[in-house]
């Protein structure tokens, strides 16, 4: 259901060496997407092939525009990061895709291609973010591979501790390399860049050997953090280098890196290293050098003086520049992807990709019902669940606060008010709190304290917030809403006062409570550790509590705050971040919990359930994925409202599901992608999803899931004749666009109503189904009726599906099997009839609610 118009981050970029307006962009969460048309629309074109959802590194073999590389897992290491599963590689210009080895590697920082030989190919591998592991030295480090990824070697390894960061291949001498080596690691508590083995690489025989240059003549002494390194295409022996160390800066080469001079110390150029450190050099011009950051920067005199290129977002990471016509180019940065022809004077859209990386959300009680979350480095946004223009379209949604990173929630009796956690991107400085009202346009900041949080160790601060702290609403008053920090607190009056009503309910150990960032300190919240990381109070009593902490503890209040017990499992190890608590609206005592350790260099799985209120813990992992090779963490876990023991799952690759409680578990199919899964709401029949990468999505209808699960709860049959029907839910029909089969053309379509701009294709299903893909605005639920039942083999006869109306009179019939088209009605509008799906399993189909038109004989 998009939106379609919020993108998020964009690590790596490149386009086509043989097709101008062919350009594709690899997401931090979203896979890998291709324009056509110079940025104009984007597509997704890794869907069905990726088995994990960040991209890292992405490159065109130059000699070969069908030969494409993508590296797996971001490099750019922030509070987020995803984590992938080695190389792909597509020999059709990305159509498909394949794994090509590497899969342990985690985080790829960069892949270059022999400029004359499309198989020859180098891999730089950051390796574990989360630490060290007894894999990590075949894990880092330079990889090679001269067949093309059959047969990969390992061709420069620094320690344990350092992975290769960024890789630059001398054009004009494809045998000289340079590698950067970064030592940094990421837990929940901190950022740590730099250390001994951060350093700098060449290799002068196409990786054979390699000299360590990290302390030639002219390089800053000391110890380094994050190193960006560029080989001039226009001046060999020319090399850039940006620098994290306490003599900071851009560094150049005139001499292939014997010795350097330092051009620049403009902190502006270094800003926040760990995270950008990006340099590019010019194709054409041995003086022009780019650095990307938090704005993007040019210098046209050797990197003495820069001047600052607007782009449409900050946040900016990766550059390509088209070797023959610098004029040209694509960058990525943390609102999406954006193409220019004039050298960066005017950029392309970045809001036409569905990659929005959203935290938390929630939903209100209008019809149709919105859907709420807080996004990734943009501002939270409300977007309606469904349309009468026949598509979500921007001018429906709207942004309430500015919310970057919480929780957000709305008054469930009043969608005009809603409250959304704010530590990333408050305006008016540091605030962490919002209070939006709708009807007045007002945004308020309701701090639980008013105490500056940037810069600050937590362990100074009087009380710690973190990046996503929870917000809850009580459901029996809904005056009375909830934000925790370290702390619980509670407010009556929409936040014009704040009661604390809980001791420090986590761990607070000062030993994880210190500055973050390493050689650049860098505290943003993000970093805050011992805090609480979800709240919940019971649906069926007022003032009974359950909390779970960032740092491994649950807590539990039965007398509205006076006193709280530890109820922490002993089997749950220590340090676990509790991801959600789910009381059951089935049984008082009832709880689901879910954590995760992935930070600890930890991927299993944490799922747990309690029947006596939390006293004690039984785990749900079941057949959970756990075990290497293939292992899923566990985010959030919901229990469906209506049906007890159907439960969901989100994980780092999707939604996995249990109808039986979590004794077995399977993964969510279908159209869905494979995203990291950060929230999951029920709402009336619906699933919705909030995803770290590809926007909102709706599953419509779970009555099929229902049914299925209590026959599987209760051992019964499914059926008697192989088939399961499900009597479809109540349908509403929205307003039928006039222009609606108006303009269907061959290819893009451009209005999905009178007077309202949007992109698509019509495209027919296998069954004979029409169904609009848009390419710029998010989907509507199906326009019809939703049939669904499940199919226990596969039929002998054609299934016939007949339609009555209320006084029993048949409307229309659907079979199987495809009715034959009479040659001489090709011409005709009339269409084709659907037939209906039967595949093994679950089927779906959608009658459109109209009476068959009139026969033309």
């Amino acid at each position: 259901m998009g939106p379609g118009n919020f993108s998020g981050k964009i690590r790596t970029c490149v386009i086509s060496s043989s097709n101008s307006d062919a350009i594709w962009l690899g997401s931090n969460g979203g896979g890998i997407w291709k324009t056509e048309d110079g940025g104009t629309y984007w597509e997704n074109v890794s869907d069905g092939f990726l088995e994990s959802a960040a991209v890292g590194a992405l490159t065109v073999a130059p000699s070969d525009p069908n030969v494409i590389y993508a590296g797996m897992g971001e490099s750019t290491i922030r509070g987020d990061v995803s984590f992938g599963d080695g190389v792909y590689k597509s020999t059709d210009a990305g159509k498909t895709w394949e794994n090509i080895g590497l899969r342990k590697t985690r985080h790829i920082s960069e892949i270059r291609v022999h400029p004359q030989n499309p198989d020859w190919v180098y891999v730089g591998a950051f390796g574990d973010a989360f630490g060290s592991n007894k894999e990590a030295s075949l894990t880092r480090g330079v990889f090679r591979s001269k067949d093309g990824g059959q047969k990969w070697e390992q061709i420069l390894f620094r320690s344990e501790k350092a992975g290769a960061i960024d890789l630059s291949l001398d054009p004009n001498n494809p045998r000289i390399i340079y590698a950067s080596f970064w030592e940094a690691y990421r837990n929940f508590w901190s950022l740590n860049s730099g250390g001994p083995d951060s350093s700098l690489y060449r290799s002068t025989d196409g990786g054979d050997s390699w000299t360590d240059i990290s302390d030639n003549p002219g390089l800053p002494k000391g110890t380094k953090g994050k190193i960006g390194v560029s080989v001039s295409p226009a001046q060999s022996g020319r090399i850039w280098a940006i620098i994290e160390a306490e003599e900071a800066g851009l560094y150049r080469s005139d001499n292939g890196g014997e010795s350097w001079i330092k051009t620049s110390g403009n902190r502006d150029l270094i800003h926040r290293p760990w995270y950008y450190c990006h340099v590019f050099a010019d194709p054409k011009h041995a003086d022009t050098v780019y650095i990307t950051n938090l704005k993007m920067w040019k210098s046209t005199d050797g990197g003495t003086n820069f001047s600052e290129i607007t782009t449409p977002h900050g946040d900016n990471h990766d550059l390509w520049i088209d070797p023959e016509n610098p004029q040209r180019m694509v960058q990525g940065n943390d609102g999406g992807g954006c193409v220019s022809y004039n050298g960066g004077k005017t950029w392309s859209t970045i809001y036409n990709q569905f990659t929005a990386q959203f935290y938390r959300i929630d939903t209100d009680n209008q019809f149709p019902y919105r859907v709420y979350a807080t996004q990734q480095d943009n501002t939270s946004i409300s977007v309606p669940s469904a349309s009468a223009y026949g598509a979500i379209t921007l001018q429906e949604c709207t942004l309430p606060g500015t919310g970057e990173s919480g929780f957000i929630v709305v008054k469930p009796d009043d969608p005009d008010i809603v409250y959304i956690g704010a530590v990333g991107s408050s305006p008016g400085g540091e605030g962490q709190l919002q209070h939006y009202n709708h009807r007045t346009r007002q945004l308020r900041l309701i701090n639980v304290w008013p105490e500056e949080q940037f810069g600050w160790a937590p362990k100074d601060l009087k009380y710690r917030f973190q990046w996503t702290f929870p917000i809850a609403f009580s459901p029996h008053d809904f005056g009375t809403v909830y934000a925790c920090g370290n702390h619980v607190f509670r407010t009556n009056d929409e936040g014009h006062s704040w009661e604390k009503i809980s001791p420090d309910l986590t761990r607070a150990d000062e030993s994880k409570l210190g500055l973050s960032g390493g050689l650049t300190v860098d505290s943003s919240g993000a970093e805050h550790y011992g805090t609480i990381s979800i709240f919940v109070e019971s649906p069926h009593e007022a003032g009974v509590f359950w909390t779970g902490s960032d740092d491994g503890l649950v807590h539990t209040s039965r007398d509205s705050g006076k006193t709280w017990q530890n109820i922490t499992s002993p089997d749950l190890p220590e340090w676990g971040y509790i991801f959600c608590i789910e009381v059951s609206v089935h049984d008082p005592d009832t709880i689901y919990l879910s954590a995760t350790r992935y930070k600890l260099n930890d991927y299993r799985p944490f799922l747990y359930k309690s029947i006596d209120g939390g006293k004690s813990w039984n785990s749900i992992n079941g057949d959970y994925p756990q075990s290497e090779p293939y292992t899923e963490i566990s985010r959030v876990i919901r229990e469906d409202p209506v049906c007890p023991g159907l439960l969901f799952v989100g994980s780092e690759t999707g939604i996995f599901m249990s109808v039986n409680d979590g004794k077995n578990w399977q993964k969510l199919g279908g159209n869905f992608p494979v995203v990291p899964v950060y929230d999951l709401k029920i709402k009336a029949d619906d699933l919705v999803v909030g995803t770290h990468g590809r926007s909102f999505w709706i599953l419509d209808d779970l009555t099929p899931l229902r049914k299925f699960a209590r026959k599987i709860s209760g051992n019964k049959k499914l059926s008697s004749g192989g088939i399961q029907f499900f009597p479809p839910r109540t349908t509403f029909r929205r307003t039928l666009n006039w222009s609606v089969n108006l303009f269907l053309g061959d290819g893009k379509n451009y209005s999905p109503d009178f007077g309202l701009p949007g992109t698509h294709y019509q495209e027919t299903t296998p069954d004979g189904e029409k169904r609009f893909r848009y390419l710029d605005m998010g989907e509507n639920p199906p326009e019809g009726v939703i049939v669904n039942y499940f199919l226990e083999s596969l039929p002998e006869q054609p299934l016939e599906l007949i339609i009555f109306d209320a006084a029993g009179k048949k409307i229309d019939s659907f079979t199987s099997k495809l009715l034959d088209s009479d040659p001489k009605d090709k011409d005709n509008k009339e269409e084709e009839k659907p037939s209906l799906p039967t595949k093994l399993g679950f089927n779906r189909f959608v009658w459109n609610m109209r009476y068959p038109g009139p026969e033309i004989k």
